[in-house]
């Protein structure tokens, strides 16, 4: 449960009955994001309203009517995604924010300047997303707005999503300080144990990746490794 301060109104009208829930901001994200949401931890109280800031409860007829025999979680997802809404200035100034940064983390992670074949920093993302005046939906998915976003970056920064192959060669020791890092970043697409102990591997990641993944593996190995970008 969360705080009344916190929360925000979602309202379903059907059948000339209206229908409103207490919920804070959050779960409805997760919800429109498609994430897996126990609802009941993101409402106010159990309780369906016919005008919540009254506080008048909805009627068990007018429950029955509509909803049938659902329960209390079905039909919170019911109103939450046929209806509609409502979120004060700052809250959805706030969520709009959090869209944002996570739509440039996205962006920052995958994309290169293909002129350069390097990976844009955030900053440079986030000014050319200002400059675009993109809009962003507070309720809808990053991973679907990204590619709009990209559109609208184009004509300000050369910019592409791509993905890179790196090869690299570490002793066997630093192999398995290091596995966990390549594999977190990465996938393997091609390895060889050499006859010195040593480890040769071909892996791929996103473009975007390639600073902070070569910056790891020199901050593990203390510079014990051999790196290079395969074109």
């Amino acid at each position: 449960m969360v705080n009344l301060e916190d929360a925000i109104i979602a309202r379903y009208e059907h059948s000339g009955e209206r229908f409103e829930i207490l919920i804070d901001p959050k779960g409805v994200d997760m919800l429109k994001e498609g994430r897996d949401v126990d609802l009941i931890d993101y409402m106010v109280t159990e309780e369906i309203f016919r005008d919540a800031r009254k506080g008048d409860r909805a009627s068990e007829e007018a429950i029955k009517k509509v909803f049938g025999d659902a329960g209390i979680i079905d039909i919170a997802k019911t109103i939450i995604e046929k209806g509609h809404v409502q979120v004060t200035t700052e809250q959805r100034k706030e969520m709009v924010e959090n869209k944002r940064r996570q739509i440039v983390q996205i962006i920052s992670t995958n994309a290169i300047n293909p002129q350069t074949r390097t990976p844009h920093p955030p900053a440079r993302i986030e000014a050319a997303m200002t400059e675009a005046k993109v809009h962003i939906d507070p309720f809808k998915p990053a991973e679907v707005q990204v590619k709009d976003v990209l559109a609208a970056l184009r004509p300000i920064i050369p910019i592409r999503f791509d993905k890179v192959k790196i090869a690299v060669h570490i002793s066997g020791e630093e192999y398995g300080r290091c596995y966990g890092d390549i594999t977190g970043m990465g996938q393997i697409i091609k390895e060889e144990w050499q006859n010195d102990g040593s480890w040769v591997g071909m892996v791929e990641l996103p473009a975007g990746l390639q600073n902070e993944f070569f910056e790891v593996l020199n901050e593990k190995t203390h510079g014990q490794v051999e790196t290079k970008i395969i074109k």
